[in-house]
C-alpha cells in the first residue's frame, strides 16, 4: 500500500513531462543536432613534430569532445621522429598506418608497423609510438561512446590484434577474382575477430572494411544506421562520393552533397544518408570506413539498404 506522505512528494526538480509530439523525434525539432558533413585535410601530416589532431565535431553534434560522431572519435597521428604516447577511455581503437614504419608498445606487447598494416586495441591500449623518421596514422575510438554512458572500461573484451597489409591484400585480391567478386557492387574485405564471431566485426563496436573502387566504376547508393568515418586510403583527381537524404524513381541520390576524395584525408558519412562512390579517374582507389556498426550490429539495429531500379531499396548483409 502506498503511504500518503509518497503520493504528496512532488517530483525531483530535474523531472519533466512532454506529450508525445514533443519528444518522439527530437532530431526533427531540431534538439538532436544532426551529424554534419565534413572533410578533414591531410595538410596536418605534412608539418613537422609528432602531434595528434583529433577530428572534432563535438561543438556542431552538442556533446563532450572530442568527438567526430555520436560515439566515434577520429584522429591524425603525425610522427617525426622520436616516439609519442596515445591514450583514450574506451573499449577499442583501431590504428591505420597511411605512411612510414615504425613500432608500437601496447598491452604488454610490441607490433612493427609499416604502410598499410591496422592494430586494433582494447580497453586499457594505451600505446607508444615510435618512428625512425616520418609516419601517418589515422585513429579511432570509441571513447565519446563511453563519455555518453559515464562510464569507464572494467574489461578488455579481446586481444590487441594486428591485421598486416600483406594480408589484407592477399584477401582483398582474391574476393575481387572470385565469381562473387566480379558480380559485386563492392569489392572489399572486411576485418574481423573471432572473438566476435556473432557479428564478424574487428571488434564489439568497431567495424572496418578495406575497399577498392576500380577505375572507371561505380559503386550504387547504400545506406546503414551507422556512422562512417572514411578514410581515403589511396586515389587520384576524380574520386568522389555523393551523399543525400532521398532517391529519385531511378534509385539515384536526389540533390547530393559531392564528397572529393583526397589521399590521406578523412570525411564523414552521417548515419542514415544515401551514398554512392565515384571513381572517374584512370586508376583503382582505395577506401577505408570506420563505423560503430560493431555495436548497431549487435543491437539489431544497422539495417543496410541497397538501392535498386525503381528507386526501391533491397536489404543485404553486413557490409559497406
Amino acid at each position: 500500500m502506498v503511504s500518503s506522505a509518497s503520493t504528496q512528494r512532488t517530483s525531483s526538480e530535474q523531472a519533466q513531462f512532454f506529450s508525445y509530439g514533443e519528444a518522439a523525434n527530437p532530431i526533427r525539432s531540431g534538439l538532436t543536432a544532426l551529424v554534419p558533413y565534413r572533410s578533414f585535410s591531410p595538410a596536418f601530416f605534412q608539418e613537422p613534430g609528432s602531434a595528434v589532431l583529433p577530428l572534432d565535431l563535438s561543438q556542431e553534434l552538442g556533446c563532450a569532445g572530442p568527438a567526430t560522431g555520436p560515439s566515434l572519435c577520429a584522429n591524425f597521428i603525425r610522427l617525426d621522429q622520436g616516439e609519442l604516447r596515445t591514450a583514450a577511455v574506451a573499449t577499442s581503437q583501431l590504428f591505420f598506418v597511411a605512411e612510414g614504419e615504425g613500432e608500437t608498445a601496447a598491452c604488454g606487447e610490441r607490433f612493427a608497423w609499416s604502410k598499410g598494416d591496422i592494430l586494433v586495441l582494447p580497453a586499457g591500449g594505451d600505446a607508444i609510438h615510435t618512428c625512425g623518421h616520418k609516419a601517418a596514422i589515422y585513429w579511432v575510438h570509441d571513447a565519446p561512446l563511453l563519455r555518453h554512458l559515464g562510464v569507464t572500461p572494467s574489461e578488455s573484451r579481446f586481444q590487441p590484434t594486428f591485421y598486416s597489409h600483406r594480408d589484407s591484400q592477399r584477401h582483398l585480391a582474391e574476393i575481387a577474382e572470385s565469381p562473387s567478386g566480379a558480380k559485386a557492387n563492392r569489392v572489399s574485405v572486411l576485418l574481423g575477430n573471432s572473438a566476435f564471431a556473432q557479428s564478424r566485426t574487428v571488434s564489439h563496436t568497431l567495424w572496418a572494411m578495406l575497399g577498392i573502387l576500380p577505375a572507371g566504376q561505380e559503386q550504387k547508393p547504400h545506406r546503414h544506421q551507422s556512422i562512417a568515418l572514411d578514410f581515403a586510403v589511396a586515389c587520384q583527381p576524380g574520386c568522389y562520393t555523393l551523399i543525400g537524404t532521398q532517391l529519385d524513381r531511378d534509385g539515384r541520390i536526389l540533390n547530393p552533397h559531392r564528397e572529393d576524395w583526397l589521399e590521406g584525408a578523412s570525411f564523414v558519412t552521417p548515419p542514415g544518408y544515401w551514398h554512392s562512390h565515384h571513381n572517374e579517374s584512370g586508376a583503382d582507389a582505395y577506401v577505408l570506413p570506420i563505423q560503430d556498426a560493431g555495436l548497431h550490429t549487435y543491437l539489431r539495429t544497422l539495417d543496410i539498404l541497397f538501392s535498386s531500379s525503381g528507386g526501391l531499396a533491397t536489404e543485404t548483409p553486413l557490409g559497406d
